[in-house]
């Protein structure tokens, strides 16, 4: 094999490597300041009926904390993960697959980045197998929300 494929190969296998890195999150940006993306995720959540277990303030941790071990890039201007649970779809979703239970609670992260002006990103963890039909669409449905 010449030299010239070898690399042609070599970049193609780094190109599906990254694909697959990110196939475990679906992000999306908004042109929605942050606080009123979090309040319409919150309310998205809530109006379905669903209780939010935790929200997480990853961003003010990761400030706080970054002095104390030598950081000092900044990684987020906001960030914040907010965490709940529907009963009945994650029963369905480890009776269809035990395993799943990496998914439950469910987790929509909100935040925005250094340097992005008017940009917030919304993600959540892309549910697999069984667990995408069953749990997908309402995270999907929760994420959109954040839209202005």
């Amino acid at each position: 094999m010449s030299m010239a494929r070898l690399l042609m190969l070599f970049a193609l296998l780094l190109g599906s490597t990254a694909a697959l890195a990110e196939d475990f999150q679906v992000r999306q940006k908004f042109a929605t300041p942050f606080t009123d993306a979090r309040d319409a995720i919150v309310m998205a959540i809530e109006n379905r009926g669903l209780v939010i277990n935790y929200t997480s303030h990853i961003g003010e941790m990761l400030a706080r904390t970054g002095a104390d071990i030598g950081a000092s890039k900044q990684i987020f201007q906001q960030a914040e993960i907010i965490e709940f649970c529907s009963a009945k779809l994650s029963r369905q979703m480890m009776e269809a697959d035990p395993h799943n239970i990496v998914l439950c609670p469910f987790a929509i992260s909100i935040y925005t980045l250094p340097g992005e002006k008017n940009v917030t990103w919304v993600a959540y963890r892309k549910p697999q197998g069984a667990a995408a039909s069953i749990v997908g669409p309402l995270l999907a449905e929760i994420a959109g929300e954040a839209k202005p």
